[in-house]
């Protein structure tokens, strides 16, 4: 499984991202410092963090696509949201250390800012922007959390060196307004900690296996479809990474030999880790349907 075309996939689109985040933090860094530009130097450390989340992907792609094992039955999805909530905390970091460098210098009086750091914050934007928008397209096709983090950290990139473009170019122009390069600094920092904040939240989610209700609605829905289910209650979802371990309960018929009430639940696991809603687990408990003893029952056929 490790060697599947998906993870070739994510292995290959973020090596990419690397390379381009290799060159990028070095020009940025030099440029910044022979410039003189705060702003640019601070989106020089935030392109060296993408390259900690792209060796974060590409090595862990190694792990959470492993196949289920004695000590990890479920699969080892959870390191993936793990990689992620990784990179949206050194995002957080980054940002905070930016933020908090732009604001201890705010009074200083720096050099004239070169008109050198404008071209590299012009290559950012742009490469970084493709850079962005072919990650995002490959994780939605691979279904992987933690590229599509990785993909938002490229467009915060992106979107960072905007006001650090529009900082420099004032900052060349009217030298006297040296405090419009720190701004640009600022910027970047609340912008890095807002992306970092919108890659953590869902990810805390799936650690403390938050449920997902439009997914139980569609279990039941499809459980219900199976010949022989009288209803279907306490349903519980919990996420293993990018895929779904479902717990349910299955009313037939009290009638019903024991042998035919375990052929329907078979049924319904079989139903739903065929029904393409992401399911690798599904376990049904068999319980005998009396009038009332649930609130979605089968519709009458």
């Amino acid at each position: 499984m490790n060697g599947s075309p998906d993870v070739q996939r994510v292995r290959r689109i973020t090596v990419v991202g690397l390379v381009l985040n290799v060159l990028l933090t070095l020009s940025k860094l030099i440029v910044g410092a022979v410039c003189a530009s705060q702003a640019l130097i601070a989106d020089g450390v935030h392109s060296f963090s993408d390259l900690a989340t792209d060796f974060a992907v590409i090595i862990g792609v190694r792990y959470w696509s492993a196949p289920p094992d004695e000590e990890h039955p479920y699969g080892h999805g959870k390191i993936e949201t793990m990689i992620t909530a990784f990179i949206a905390v050194l995002l957080g970091l980054v940002g905070f250390s930016i933020g908090a460098n732009a604001l201890v210098s705010w009074r200083e009086t720096g050099e004239t800012v070169g008109k050198g750091a404008l071209a590299i914050a012009l290559f950012s934007i742009v490469s970084k922007e493709i850079l962005f928008r072919v990650t995002k397209r490959t994780a939605r096709e691979v279904h992987s959390p933690a590229l599509e983090a990785n993909a938002w950290h490229h467009r915060s990139d992106a979107i960072s060196s905007i006001p650090v473009a529009v900082a420099v170019t004032v900052a060349c122009f009217r030298p006297d307004w040296y405090w419009v390069d720190k701004l640009g600094a600022l910027i970047v920092s609340a912008f890095i900690l807002y992306s970092a904040w919108e890659i953590l939240r869902p990810t805390l989610g799936i650690l403390a296996d938050r449920t997902a209700k439009d997914l139980c609605g569609k279990v039941v829905k499809c459980g219900l479809a199976v010949e022989g289910v009288k209803a279907i209650h306490r349903v519980r979802v919990r996420s293993c990474g990018q895929l779904w371990l479902v717990d349910l309960h299955v009313l037939v018929d009290g009638e019903l030999t024991v042998s035919v009430g375990h052929d329907i639940s078979t049924q319904v696991q079989d139903r739903l880790l065929a029904s393409g809603l992401g399911i690798v687990d599904a376990v049904a408990h068999l319980e005998p349907y009396t009038q009332g003893s649930c609130s979605n029952p089968a519709p009458a056929k």
